[in-house]
């Protein structure tokens, strides 16, 4: 009986992440639309699984690091609309400062890594907590930003395995490529251009060249975590989402974007407009 052919190895994980994306983007997209508290919730459960990944990586299982994790992940995702920006930051920052004197007294090694788990798992679910709170341009930024991080990573995939080339990083991340890195601003431009397009946004321009500007940023958040993992010997930060690995796995480039997104958002509207600072020129 014949053999049944295999798919060449670099295309081995293609169905797998084929498969995640199918049933989880609908789930995504649904709870975007949602928003309020849902969405809330949502950024919470996500930034907690960030949290917990994190510690099991970099703090050996420490209970007390996660819970000081999970508390700054649910003060990123919660506290902004109850006490302002600056009372959910001022929260997460003093985590953060409790984190570091718990990691200083506790055995172990330490380094970089030791300290960037709490703004890790908090920043980020305040970018997106804040970005979609904007009642007339919130869930346009959070699609538009998804847009972007979802055509970046998909492009950068097939530019990588298909053109190859010289290694981006190769020290921190061996299979990423030059051709992966082009791949992911082109189809980030593209994706943000039809978005705004479709959407009726104004700026078509200034927004697609915004996009292919964090489609760098969102690169940078993949060798981010790549570093990370390196620097510890895992292949994947966990096992929770097929053909993806963890949590922080999949999304490295969302939140490295979100933040960039957010403070671009921020700067331009304000608290209360951050949607539309981010996508209004």
């Amino acid at each position: 009986m014949p053999e049944t052919p295999q798919p060449p190895a670099k295309w081995a994980d293609l169905g797998a992440r084929t498969l995640s994306a199918a049933l989880l983007i609908p789930v995504v997209l649904v709870d975007v639309w949602a928003g309020g508290i849902w969405f809330n919730l949502v950024v919470a459960l996500i930034a907690v699984l960030i949290a917990h990944e994190w510690t099991e990586i970099a703090h050996g299982r420490s209970s007390a690091q996660f819970a000081l994790h999970a508390a700054a992940a649910l003060c990123g995702a919660l506290l902004p609309l109850e006490v302002g920006l600056w009372g959910a930051a001022i929260a997460v920052c003093v985590l953060w400062l409790a984190s570091a004197l718990l990691a200083s007294w506790q055995a172990g090694e330490k380094n970089i890594w030791t300290y960037l788990g709490v703004p890790y798992a908090g920043f980020p679910a305040m970018a997106l907590v804040l970005l979609r709170a904007d009642g007339q341009y919130g869930s346009l930024a959070i699609l538009w930003i998804l847009a972007i991080v979802w055509a970046a990573d998909t492009f950068a995939y097939f530019a990588g395995r298909t053109i190859g080339g010289p290694k981006l990083a190769p020290v921190i991340s061996p299979k990423k490529t030059w051709a992966g890195l082009g791949g992911a601003i082109v189809g980030s431009a593209v994706a943000a251009a039809l978005f705004a397009a479709i959407a009726g946004l104004p700026a078509i321009a200034v927004l697609t060249f915004l996009a292919g500007g964090l489609a760098v940023i969102e690169q940078a958040g993949d060798l981010f975590k790549s570093a990370l993992k390196r620097h510890y010997g895992v292949k994947d930060s966990g096992i929770l989402i097929p053909g993806h690995g963890g949590v922080i796995d999949r999304v490295d480039g969302l939140v490295a974007v979100a933040v960039a997104a957010a403070a671009i958002g921020f700067m331009r509207g304000g608290l209360e407009s951050t949607g539309r600072g981010l996508l209004s020129w």
